[in-house]
């Protein structure tokens, strides 16, 4: 009876324990230190003079102490494979080792020369061992089959612990990875120009992933080759890597089967064609995703690491969704320049505009006073005998006013075939048009663009291009004239007999002369900068369309231009 006793006592002992020590390692989800707590706890319930915590490195297969107690710097560096000594037999069958002479078994392996006994059990986590709880003694046959329950049942709650740890931290990283994702798609999806857009990924998304290097691939117009547009850590090596051809490259096979690739090492793939240049760089494991747009892969996103490293699936789906939104960036980015090249064109257009009206103007101006000139060189019938010298001055005179009424008449000609061609022409459509090319102009300038277009509005006829183009100059004037910011609206709505279309900004104003002189002659212009070109064209562009043109201005309180067509 009393045997029983002690051994129930003891017992309750042990349970005891094993619930203090259960409350101490639940006390935290920080990894690090719920695996340090089950070392500490599970020397001291074992009475063991070493104990480790030795998980399984899912990127390399090997057993890796996490945590220890007693054990010195040299220890802790410990590798071993699967099968491998004590602990790596015990991780193989999943079984408990327990052994009271270690010199006796051929398995161990030595850590410290004063070990006599050892006790490890599995770390089994959902089913799958991922490791080994063990523990040492100095002493022979130090451990008990009770011992041996005991750190089994030890185990059972560290490896709850250590996957509810495992669970907390992938959260957290997904926490991280999404807040991070949003910080970064703000940044890269605020700037415009294509270099500094790319820039702006590869650098944020090396922070994102805490990667050593990370670079960004784009298809070239033939989509045959991955040439390299832009890195953050790179060396030169890597950038003076040749490009990539889609067909054979590993990186191209990211762009032909639009799904990610991962490499544990890039220094030892068969599959990797710059190995070499990998080692120099110090690059290890590589994961690369596709950068989709409409469907479409235009290039690739690589994420490199300076050791061997396993992307989780959750780091995977962050890093894809990254790069559809760079994707997305890249895209607008393109998209930019090609309206800053629409917009460049057009002013090239009303450059020739111009010069074709000045051309006229000036002919025009030329001509009248060229007409008396000739008339009245002929009514002087300058006829002088043949040996003359002044008949021969008399002769070049005629023919010299006959040769510049004859320039002027071509530079009239040429001036007419600038007549519109008229044909039914949508308002709305040329003003919406027109607003993309111009929106980030005037983002940029400070100034807010409000559209107030009327549904269902009567066609005029017109000729589109010219519109456009006289449409253009009357909001960069409004542009010019808000130089610190304002806004800007466009109007239009249809009465009874007219179609019209207003332009109204918030900026400097006009007197009333320059009101009453805005669209005269290009050669009797007010405007204090510039030409004056852009409102003459306007004016020349509406008295051909058959159109009014109405000014309204005060100074300091804007000014508002009105086109009237009619129906």
């Amino acid at each position: 009876m009393s045997d029983e006793l002690t051994e129930l006592k003891s017992r309750y002992e042990r349970l005891e324990m094993l619930y203090q020590v259960g409350s101490v390692i639940h006390s935290t989800l920080e990894p690090q230190t719920a695996l340090s707590l089950i070392a500490r706890e599970a020397a001291r319930l074992m009475g063991a003079s070493s104990c480790s915590v030795i998980l399984v490195n899912p990127t390399t297969g090997f057993l890796e102490i996490e945590a220890s107690e007693g054990l010195s710097d040299i220890a802790r560096g410990l590798k071993l494979r699967i099968g491998e000594g004590l602990t790596g037999w015990v991780a193989q069958k999943g079984k408990p080792a327990r052994v009271g002479d270690v010199a006796e078994d051929k398995r161990y392996i030595m850590l410290r020369a004063e070990v006599r006994s050892e006790l490890a059990v599995p770390l089994e986590v959902a089913g799958e061992v991922r490791g080994v709880l063990n523990v040492d003694s100095d002493r022979l046959n130090a451990f008990t089959a009770d011992d041996q329950d005991l750190l089994e049942s030890l185990a059972g709650q560290a490896a709850r612990v250590i996957q509810n740890t495992w669970l907390f931290e992938q959260l957290r990283l997904k926490a991280r990875l999404l807040e991070s994702l949003a910080s970064v798609s703000r940044t890269i999806n605020s700037a415009l120009n294509l270099d500094e857009v790319l820039q702006t990924i590869t650098r944020d998304a090396a922070v994102l992933m805490e990667a050593k290097m990370c670079s960004l691939m784009m298809l070239d117009d033939t989509r045959a080759w991955l040439d390299l547009r832009a890195s953050h850590g790179a060396g030169d090596d890597y950038i003076r890597k040749p490009r990539l051809n889609v067909a054979e490259s590993l990186l191209g096979a990211v762009v032909r089967r639009k799904k990610a690739v991962h490499v544990d090492n890039v220094q030892t793939s068969s599959g990797y064609q710059n190995v070499e240049v990998a080692r120099r760089e110090g690059l290890v494991s590589l994961l690369s995703v596709p950068l989709m747009f409409s469907n479409e892969a235009i290039g690739t996103l690589n994420i490199y690491t300076s050791a061997p490293y396993k992307f989780s699936n959750e780091e995977i789906r962050i890093l894809s969704a990254f790069a559809e939104l760079s994707a997305i960036a890249i895209e607008k980015a393109r998209l930019y320049e090609r309206l800053v090249d629409a917009e460049e064109h057009m002013r090239q257009n009303e450059k020739l505009s111009a010069l074709g009206l000045l051309a006229a103007e000036v002919a025009h101006e030329i001509r009248n006073p060229l007409t008396v000139m000739k008339m009245l060189y002929h009514s002087l019938d300058l006829n002088f005998p043949a040996k003359d010298p002044r008949s021969e001055d008399a002769r070049l005179m005629g023919e010299k006013i006959e040769h510049l009424n004859k320039i002027v008449e071509r530079i009239l000609d040429f001036a007419r075939t600038t007549e519109p061609k008229l044909a039914p022409v949508h308002l709305n459509a040329v003003v919406e048009e027109l607003c993309l090319l111009v929106r980030h102009k005037l983002a940029n300038q400070g100034v807010k663009l409000t559209l107030a277009l009327q549904r269902e509005l009567p066609t005029v006829m017109g000729d589109a291009m010219q519109l456009e183009q006289a449409f253009l100059n009357l909001i960069l004037n409004a542009s010019e004239a808000m130089a610190d910011g304002g806004a800007l609206t466009i109007t239009t709505r249809a009465i009874p007999t007219q179609v019209e279309i207003e332009f109204a900004d918030t900026g400097e104003g006009m007197t009333e002369e320059q009101c009453s002189k805005a669209f005269r002659s290009v050669l009797n212009t007010t405007k204090a900068k510039g030409t004056g070109l852009g409102l003459a064209i306007v004016g020349r562009t509406m008295e051909t369309h058959g159109a009014e043109l109405d000014i309204q201005s005060q100074l300091g309180r804007g000014t508002t231009i009105t086109v009237k067509f009619p129906v």
